[in-house]
């Protein structure tokens, strides 16, 4: 069995359900650091981060990952143990093998190659991983970017693994993310009787034109290769389960995915103002989950295009799609980024799995993108 799948399988084992990373960063920190690296392990609350680097001066290339898993579910779901992985038909199945163990596996293996080939190689390289990637984010990479600002750290480019392939290995390039935007919103009303409604306030029917007319906006349309900014409902409670009360309150969730025409305080000023013009009586919580980022042509964008044509054997198409990655917090720093991982049809699923093929070639990928930036 070669090298990346057997770490890989050594880091599905460890149960590493957010936020507890159950020994993965310390059996990477033992591998790298004997390879040459200087590791700092950075702990916020409940969060293990490491910090890996090898080098100095600049540029300062990051590969960027997160060690945690989301809960496998039922284990009676599963073909196999989520938890010891299994190779069927030249797929590994395990938790986490796509996301994202796999590809922290192969930059570990791609690492140490590039030092033991490179050790007088031009400014830093660097790995970045977190605990915290799949929960709140709060005391992952969020935080390590806050120590970064304090200290001057200064990152050029950064490559994140997570699984952006759609149906082959390198068929996909993600070249920036959308920002997202959370609020739950409370409208208050007077709580009575159905058959007196004079002397009570509906806040559903108080509600329901304002939020009508925040699901019906057109934000935008669209920035490059971003979509249109999007606002949808995915909440709606009030009552007390009676069919004869007037509620008194209302709970509404909803969530904003946005380009960059927009930051975040701009867009809960426009909702707020929405809220107001209806006259709503309302309180309103606000959750910031990342600013979103666009990486423009440049080395890192030329170098990933022509290695993942090379790996993939075609051109790779250029995306801002999907959710949420860490890297919103480390371009904000002024690096550019990208995402380059496997094949991401699983992730989240019972029986997830990564393709032995893949996983057994992405070393050499992200090796050759390590070396097109940082080898005169």
């Amino acid at each position: 069995m070669s090298e990346v799948v057997n770490l890989t399988k050594e880091l599905i084992t460890r149960p590493s359900i957010t936020t507890d990373d159950a020994g993965c960063q310390q059996l990477i920190a033992g591998r790298l650091q004997r390879a040459g690296f200087a590791c700092e392990h950075l702990r916020f609350g409940e969060v293990d981060n490491l910090w890996a680097t090898h080098g100095a001066g600049e540029p300062t290339l990051v590969l960027l990952g997160h060690t945690d898993v989301v809960p496998p579910g039922p284990r009676e779901a599963w073909a196999s143990d989520p938890f010891v992985p299994e190779i069927r038909d030249g797929v590994l199945y395990g938790r986490g093998a796509a996301d994202m163990k796999g590809s922290v596996a192969a930059f570990v293996i791609a690492l140490e190659r590039f030092v033991a080939s490179h050790s007088e190689h031009r400014g830093r390289v660097a790995l970045l991983l977190t605990s915290d990637e799949e929960g709140d984010a709060v005391d992952g990479v969020r935080r390590v970017a806050d120590l970064f600002r304090e200290r001057g750290e200064k990152i050029d480019w950064c490559i994140t693994g997570e699984p952006s392939s759609k149906a082959k290995l390198g068929d996909l390039l993600r070249v920036g993310r959308r920002g997202t935007l959370s609020a739950t919103l409370t409208v208050h009303g007077i709580q009575g009787h159905v058959a007196y409604p004079e002397k009570a306030r509906n806040p559903i029917h108080q509600a329901m034109p304002a939020l009508a007319e925040l699901a019906a906006r057109r934000w935008d349309e669209g920035y490059e290769t971003f979509p249109p900014t999007s606002l949808q409902i995915s909440n709606i409670n009030a009552g007390t389960g009676a069919n004869n009360v007037i509620p008194g309150e209302l709970r509404v969730l909803f969530n904003l995915r946005f380009n960059p025409n927009w930051r975040a305080a701009k867009l809960e000023q426009e909702c707020e103002a929405v809220l107001r013009a209806h006259g709503l009586e309302y309180d309103v919580h606000w959750h910031r989950g990342g600013e979103p980022f666009h990486t423009p042509e440049g080395p890192l964008r030329a170098a990933a295009r022509e290695v993942l044509a090379k790996f993939s054997g075609g051109v790779p198409e250029e995306s801002t799609g999907g959710g949420t990655s860490d890297a919103r917090f480390i371009a904000p720093l002024g690096a550019q980024c990208i995402e380059i991982g496997p094949v991401n049809a699983s992730i989240h699923k019972v029986d997830e799995h990564v393709s032995v093929a893949d996983l057994e070639v992405l070393p050499d990928l992200y090796l050759e993108l390590i070396e097109r930036l940082l080898v005169s």
